[in-house]
């Protein structure tokens, strides 16, 4: 589905509105299964005394339950998606959906990251051999490494504000339909 005023085949006119709701759509069925699945399975608990790992009903969901910051996390950043697909969707001139959707898939992962390794659960669990499972207590490295990454951790909010600012300045100036035209490049 094409948008009015857009001549040749640009992403923009392919997309348009229709895919971008077709999109939203298989992302809600999909995440929603997803969310839905992982709340109600059985999850991988480590009892803090024995360090034994046993298969929890609903385990999954007590750690929302309680970790309520990490709930409100997980709350914004699905809120936050949403958001930037709606907007996007429902106004044609909104272009800025991308950093909604952006921030919220973040705060999104990252809540579901906490909810799968804090709160005695085995985050990478093993199948074969329940006890083999890492947790945050037998995977932890020794303390040259925590030190050597405390201090790289130090880079990363440079390289957050240098994709920042190249992203700004790509964004600073809309590319005309002469320039898709003409196929060149503008750098």
């Amino acid at each position: 589905m094409a948008r009015a005023g857009c001549a040749g085949r640009h992403l923009e006119c392919d997309i348009g509105t229709g895919g971008i709701f077709n999109n939203a759509v298989l992302f809600l069925v999909f995440f929603l299964s997803f969310v839905i699945r992982t709340l109600v399975s059985d999850g991988f608990a480590v009892n803090p005394e024995t360090q034994e790992i046993y298969m929890q009903p609903f385990k999954y969901f007590i750690n929302f339950v309680e970790m309520p910051p990490v709930s409100v996390l997980f709350l914004a950043g699905v809120v936050l998606v949403l958001f930037g697909i709606g907007k996007t969707i429902l106004k044609s001139t909104f272009d800025k959906g991308i950093w909604f959707t952006g921030a919220g898939t973040v705060l999104t992962v990252l809540a579901l990251l906490l909810v799968a390794g804090y709160n005695n659960t085995a985050y990478y669990p093993s199948y074969t051999d329940l006890q083999s499972s890492l947790t945050l207590s037998n995977s932890c490295s020794s303390e040259f490494t925590l030190k050597t990454m405390a201090y790289v951790s130090i880079l990363v909010p440079f390289v957050l504000a240098y994709i920042f600012y190249a992203w700004r300045s790509i964004d600073r100036r809309k590319i005309t339909e002469k320039e898709m035209e003409e196929g060149g490049h503008s750098y």
